[in-house]
């Protein structure tokens, strides 16, 4: 017989003029290589089919069942019931509109992201379908590509310090994303358009270092990394301006 895990998972639905925010326990027993994926699949089939949460891939690789896990943003795919203790905490991610119980809309907030950052190419070459793709460094594409594997969970969101008190607050997704776009030839950018962008209070220079964005992060990014890197690149644009003062 395995463990007897007890679930405090918080109650809300704000469509339902009657519901009000709670904590409501469930008791369940574990089982072999049980993920909080399976458990909260099986609390809704077994015990309450009116639990709100979400899931897609079941891999890490859509971001879907992101969750406050016992205080600590992660995802619930990823996540063994082994390896937390028999009373299990779920919240909703902050920062993020709740949908109800423990599901967000992360999607409201990468799409304004997206259109902060102007995320796609900026290039006055004219694409043409019949030529062959333009070519890159191997090393430059590898890096790129290490960035291009954030799966917009919202966890570095909801675990940064600056998010929570600022909702104007680009956050480390936003500046990761801007820094897959610095480091790829083919945009022609600009450093004084990158700093119109970043440059400022809501952008890099209000990310107050605390690491917990990296930390969190279930695909390993470099966050801190490209946070460095993003400072480094606006305080020298920013000393260029002054300087032509």
């Amino acid at each position: 017989m395995g463990r007897l895990l007890q679930f405090e998972i918080f109650r809300y639905n704000p469509e339902d003029k009657d519901s009000a925010p709670h904590m409501q326990t469930f008791v369940m027993e574990e089982t072999t290589n049980m993920t909080l994926f399976i458990a909260l699949n099986r609390l809704r089939e077994e015990q309450d089919p009116g639990l709100i949460f979400d899931f897609c891939c079941r891999a890490g690789i859509c971001g879907a069942c992101a969750m406050v896990i016992n205080g600590r943003p992660g995802l619930a795919c990823q996540t063994k019931t082994k390896d937390l203790p028999e009373i299990i905490t779920l919240l909703p991610l902050p920062v993020f509109k709740l949908i109800g119980d423990l599901s967000v809309d992360t999607g409201i907030w990468f799409r304004e992201m997206y259109q902060k950052t102007e995320s796609w190419i900026h290039t006055t070459k004219e694409f043409d379908s019949a030529k062959e793709e333009e070519r890159m460094d191997n090393a430059v594409a590898e890096e790129i590509y290490e960035l291009e594997r954030c799966v917009e969970c919202g966890c570095c969101i909801a675990a940064c310090g600056t998010a929570r008190l600022r909702e104007d607050f680009m956050g480390a997704a936003a500046l990761n994303r801007i820094a897959r776009f610095v480091i790829d030839p083919r945009d022609q950018r600009t450093g004084n358009q990158y700093f119109d962008i970043i440059g400022n209070d809501y952008g890099i220079f209000g990310c107050m270092g605390l690491l917990a964005c990296e930390d969190v992060c279930p695909k390993k990014l470099p966050l801190q990394n490209q946070l460095g890197f993003l400072r480094r690149k606006m305080g020298i644009t920013a000393i260029k301006q002054f300087i032509r003062k």
